[in-house]
């Protein structure tokens, strides 16, 4: 179950619903539905909001909205033909001029995508090109062109953050929120790649030299990935430590490797 929840900053926010849901960061999604907003002279401030929910947890199903009722065109009305012109070419040629004018509606940009260009411009990459595609997981945005690095920023941060942006605003003042995932020529998927490698070396070392190992600090998402991709290994178990930004995932022996020793996996 997704719940909402308020505070004076986002992570006051999203405190409020780990105690409310009675789990840890590691074990939930958070969506930003707001951002604070400081007031004048203390007064008129806006709290952060955010939406939290556990991983594999579907989201409350919504009403459907029933879509507006589209009127009707009206009748042209015919004009009196001319007797004397059989040559003229016939008044039904018209309407395939109409076809361009759908087919261009039909690829306007989604909201998510306005707000997108809206940001690279301001960050000074305005020649990058949006790709929208529909996915399991939600609208992907694939960004390409020139300037990446400056969007990805360091570990992808500031990609999260124009991430967390673009969908707060795209899904404000809508019943049914979709998820908006924004990435930098495949950073997110090769991001993922590196980040379940890394988790299964460190796993075969931590096997090898009979001790726990210590990952890098990583954000909520990535050390989702690790936690997952290491979530079916008998040899090895997972836990986080440490506070937000410094928090770190280790990797410790279970007691599966006292019985038999771990297969090796092979290079591709």
């Amino acid at each position: 179950m997704a719940i909402e929840t308020t505070g004076k900053t986002i992570d006051a926010a999203i405190a409020a619903a780990l105690e409310e849901l009675q789990t840890d960061r590691d074990s939930v999604t958070v969506e930003v539905l707001e951002n604070p907003k400081p007031g004048f002279l203390g007064l008129g401030g806006t709290l952060a909001r955010v939406k939290v929910k556990r991983f594999g947890e579907p989201d409350e199903p919504v009403a459907a909205v029933p879509p507006p009722k589209k009127e009707a065109p009206a009748k042209p009305v015919k004009k009196p033909e001319k007797a004397a012109e059989p040559a003229s070419p016939p008044a039904k040629a018209k309407p395939a001029a109409a076809a361009p004018s759908a087919a261009k509606t039909a690829s306007q940009p989604s909201p998510a995508a306005v707000v997108l260009k809206g940001i690279l411009d301001r960050m000074g990459i305005p020649d990058a090109v949006i790709a929208e595609k529909e996915s399991e997981r939600g609208l992907l945005l694939d960004v390409s062109g020139p300037g990446m690095g400056r969007l990805i920023g360091r570990r992808g941060e500031t990609l999260d953050s124009v991430q967390r942006i673009v969908s707060a605003a795209a899904n404000r003042g809508t019943e049914e929120r979709r998820r908006v995932i924004v990435d930098a020529e495949r950073y997110r998927a090769k991001r993922e790649e590196a980040l379940a490698a890394l988790a299964h070396s460190t796993a075969e070392r931590a096997v090898k030299y009979n001790r726990d190992m210590l990952l890098e600090p990583m954000n909520a998402y990535s050390r989702h990935i690790v936690h997952s991709a290491l979530q079916d290994n008998p040899y090895v178990t997972t836990h986080s430590v440490g506070n937000e930004p410094q928090r770190r995932v280790i990797i410790s022996l279970s007691g599966a490797k006292k019985s038999a020793a771990p297969p090796r996996r092979e290079k591709p």
